[in-house]
């Protein structure tokens, strides 16, 4: 009986740690690296991870789509490319990924 007193309560803080991270992740990438940087590891073992980001980041773009357009900075950091400009001059393949 004493477990079912403290079960409603430690249940209700543990779904308001998890709508705050999902919170975190539909943040810009900077301010979500800024809060996961400064977590200890046991703490990010207590979330389920990959359900939440899949949900908080998955956008709405299908297969086929046409990509948003978006600027980024250079390898050298001596100017911007806008997808844009780009897509005007000849078709553009995205790739996404590490190759680490």
């Amino acid at each position: 009986m004493r477990l079912l007193k403290w079960l409603g309560p430690v249940l209700g803080i543990y779904g308001l740690y998890l709508v705050g991270f999902f919170v975190v992740m539909r943040q810009a990438p900077e301010t979500f690296a800024g809060v996961v940087s400064g977590l200890p590891m046991p703490i990010m073992m207590t979330i389920p991870f990959e359900r939440l980001w899949n949900v908080a980041r998955g956008g709405t773009l299908n297969m086929g789509d046409r990509a948003p357009d978006f600027t980024l900075e250079t390898y050298d950091r001596q100017s911007r490319v806008r997808l844009a400009d780009r897509l005007a001059a000849k078709p553009v393949v995205l790739v996404f990924g590490s190759y680490t």
